[in-house]
């Protein structure tokens, strides 16, 4: 069977700019992670029932491949996908650590709906993808379309491409499993400043080496400051940024922090 990447990205700077009934808004910009990445394929299986192989915590009904097959079906009402999904299990070689601000869980579920629309033949654009994903979550989008970098405002839906150069980043997780909503909430409740509309666009037309190389870390994540005090057991690193909620910390490789 045809395998296809799934991978992850860190939030080269992550910006609240408002809210919108109970989500907060936000400026961001995505790099992808050409070095961490899930692993995904189709199995045939004799059980009708939907199947996820593979090393996960959560019950298939919860996990974001799952969320993407309903949203997906609801979207083409296809008897072929259905019917695919009744012989194959998804098989997830899993690399990504999970709650980690690393966009795993949104990864596969993109690349899975990627992997449904060629190997069935759905016929659906990148951009009818991405609405799918809307609807899985909010950092779905960003993978549906594939973009080495982008700046991602809204709640996760408007999606522009960045042109830079990749980067190559060290990143370490801490195994502390950190809940998102937990960590906005916290900002919402006593750290909620959110930045004007120059700010945001000042920060969009940066480059990411120049955001990395002059902005400090604590000033560059609105999250990295409730998440620190939403987890006590999380430590703060000198010189490493924090990739969305966390638990995630990464600098560029071959930095030396002086």
């Amino acid at each position: 069977m045809m395998q296809y990447r799934a991978y992850a990205k860190v939030n080269i700077f992550l910006k609240i700019t408002g809210k919108r009934d109970s989500y907060h808004t936000i400026t961001s910009r995505f790099m992808r992670v050409s070095s961490l990445y899930d692993t995904l394929w189709f199995e045939p299986k004799s059980n009708p029932e939907f199947e996820i192989r593979g090393n996960f915590d959560c019950e298939v009904r919860s996990n974001t491949i799952y969320k993407a097959y309903k949203h997906l079906l609801a979207a083409t009402n296809s008897d072929k996908l259905s019917n695919w999904m009744e012989g194959h299990a998804v098989y997830v070689d899993k690399q990504i650590p999970s709650f980690a601000g690393l966009g795993g869980g949104s990864s596969d579920a993109a690349t899975y709906l990627h992997m449904c629309n060629d190997q069935l033949e759905l016929g659906l654009t990148t951009e009818a993808l991405a609405l799918v994903g809307e609807n899985i979550g909010a950092d779905v989008p960003f993978f549906v379309y594939g973009y080495e970098s982008a700046n991602v405002s809204g709640i996760g839906e408007i999606v522009e491409q960045y042109n830079e150069k990749p980067l190559e980043f060290e990143i370490i997780t801490p195994q502390i499993q950190i809940s998102t909503p937990a960590v906005y909430n916290y900002y919402r409740e006593h750290l909620y400043a959110p930045i004007n509309s120059d700010e945001a666009a000042k920060l969009q037309l940066m480059s990411s080496l120049d955001i990395l190389t002059t902005i400090n870390p604590k000033e560059a994540n609105d999250l990295y400051p409730a998440a620190l005090k939403s987890y006590p057991e999380l430590c703060e690193k000198e010189g490493w940024f924090f990739s969305g909620s966390g638990s995630s910390f990464f600098r560029l490789k071959g930095h030396i922090n002086g």
